[in-house]
């Protein structure tokens, strides 16, 4: 290869990488593919199926289901600054342990190992919710509020449903007295040991959150509770 063939491929090859690097620092695919259209096929109280049509990277037209828990999807409203629901990593300080719950999923037949969690309801924080829905599903009392994530989501491949996390601590003594008559709900107040055999059960169901949050804390023997400063 002569030089001014090298000169050439040299040049090519860091355009290349150039215009690699703007497509991620500018969000270069938000710019071709974007929503046209939206029709409601459900209209339903808690949740709804929306059929959404959009244009892909090669400016095709697609269609896609997506569920809601509004009235409009928020990929033609918007609000993704906003969860629709807090899920809760309790650490109770006198006991020492991880607070989890035991609840029964229609979904999957059968019995889920989660975190507290729940909707925020109109016109509540974050944190109000936090401290709603674990006395609720627990009967346990927040007592410091240490930490809150932005809207996270676990499913956007079929919703739009984002959830903060919220690291709290809490104290008292676990009861399902203040659990609405169609939750099926066990509180466990658990170990790093525990949290461990648990985590090596492959018969259980759990939620993916809930997961990564039991098999942290027992492969570190703590629990991060994402202080900040």
């Amino acid at each position: 290869m002569d030089t001014k063939s090298e000169i050439k491929v040299h040049i090519t090859l860091v355009l290349t990488q150039l215009i690699e690097k703007l497509k991620i620092e500018t969000n270069y695919w938000i710019f071709i593919m974007k929503i046209t259209n939206v029709r409601k096929l459900t209209d339903l109280k808690w949740i709804n199926l929306f059929e959404v049509q959009w244009v892909d990277k090669n400016g095709r037209p697609r269609w896609w289901q997506v569920t809601s828990r509004a009235k409009e999807p928020k990929c033609i409203r918007g609000g993704f600054e906003t969860p629709d629901a807090v899920v809760i990593v309790p650490f109770h300080v006198a006991k020492h342990r991880l607070v989890i719950i035991r609840e029964y999923r229609v979904a999957l037949a059968g019995v889920e190992y989660g975190l507290p969690a729940g909707l925020i309801d109109e016109g509540e924080t974050i944190e109000q919710a936090t401290c709603r829905e674990l006395k609720e599903e627990t009967g346990l009392e927040v007592t410091r509020v240490v930490s809150s994530s932005p809207p996270i989501y676990s499913s956007a491949g079929m919703t739009d449903e984002s959830v903060s996390m919220v690291h709290v601590e809490c104290d008292g003594t676990p009861t399902a007295a203040f659990t609405e008559g169609s939750e099926s709900i066990e509180v466990e107040l658990v170990s790093t040991a525990r949290a461990a055999r648990l985590c090596g059960n492959p018969d259980l169901k759990f939620d993916a959150k809930a997961w990564l949050v039991l098999s942290s804390f027992a492969a570190s023997g703590t629990l991060n509770l994402g202080r900040q400063p």
